[in-house]
């Protein structure tokens, strides 16, 4: 399958064992979940704490995923704020089997419109797969600019834009930027719907981690403009933010025994998830919102 064909997306978390290194057992399992529904694998994004691990630690990662050879395709994330270090990653990716890469605006430094497509661009000349640009200001700290956008959607690797300011007005102008590409895909999972409603075409997701059949029905529902449960997977979705993202779908992912433990890398920690009741009462929701579908 080509990559627009799959609407979704799972930014998958990264397992850690309490001593601070990969799960291998645990990433294995999840991968095999997200390949089972169907879902595309997003591997080292912001949700994988890609920010928070070694160089050498995201290789491993990398070469562990793509040696398990899924039968979905492979993004990989690319973000920071220092040039060489990412044409350094991208120039190492480059000879690995992935299919994707998903560029985030770069952090801290606040770029404009210049700055920001010469970054995009020096990076989106360096390889040879499809780009997705990623607008995530909450992170960032700064908007993906329009003005770069138009610039770059004439560039033979740009795909598409993960959109996750929690905007539709703001999705709808990287619609016309893109235009006629019109690959917007959401990045705030309870505004599916809505998104959807406005022309996005799919869905980069936190909560498929939790709910990964379960999630590529929302979608699909979504697209097809046949969702009932509009309130439900809001509330669902956003319980997966009560603490920073990826604190509550680890907490969930341990405590169904999918993952060994719930462990975050710092500065991030699991302590920060005091009660997890709430989040465990939407899932089982969810699960039985899937099963009255069937």
């Amino acid at each position: 399958m080509k990559l627009n064909d799959y609407k979704l997306w799972t930014a998958l978390v990264t397992p850690l064992t309490p001593g601070l290194t990969v799960d291998w057992a645990s990433l294995k399992k999840l991968v095999k979940e997200q390949t089972d529904a169907k879902n595309g694998l997003l591997i080292l994004g912001s949700t994988g704490e890609a920010l928070n691990l070694s160089l050498q630690t995201k290789k491993e990662i990398v070469d562990y995923v793509v040696n398990l050879k899924p039968t979905t395709p492979v993004m990989i994330g690319v973000g920071g704020h220092n040039i060489a270090d990412q044409l350094n990653w991208v120039q190492w990716l480059e000879t690995k089997n992935i299919d994707a890469y998903l560029m985030v605006t770069p952090i801290y430094a606040k770029p404009n419109d210049h700055g920001q497509y010469e970054w995009f661009k020096t990076l989106m000349d360096e390889v040879t797969r499809p780009v997705m640009l990623y607008n995530v200001p909450g992170r960032a700290a700064k908007e993906l600019s329009l003005s770069a956008v138009t610039k770059l959607k004439t560039h033979p690797n740009f795909w598409a834009i993960k959109e996750a300011s929690g905007s539709v007005d703001k999705m709808k102008g990287y619609l016309k930027a893109c235009a006629p590409t019109d690959k917007v895909y959401c990045g705030d999972d309870g505004l599916m719907s809505e998104f959807a409603a406005a022309g996005s075409c799919g869905l980069v997701s936190v909560a498929s981690n939790t709910w990964p059949a379960e999630t590529n029905l929302y979608v699909k529902k979504c697209l097809e403009n046949k969702l009932e449960e509009k309130m439900l997977w809001g509330k669902a979705a956003n319980s997966l933010f009560i603490a920073s993202n990826p604190i509550p779908a680890k907490a969930l992912l341990a405590a169904e025994g999918r993952i060994s433990s719930e462990t975050m890398m710092p500065p991030l920690s699991a302590r920060d998830m005091t009660n997890l009741s709430q989040v465990k009462e939407y899932s089982q929701q969810i699960k039985t919102w899937f099963k009255k579908q069937k």
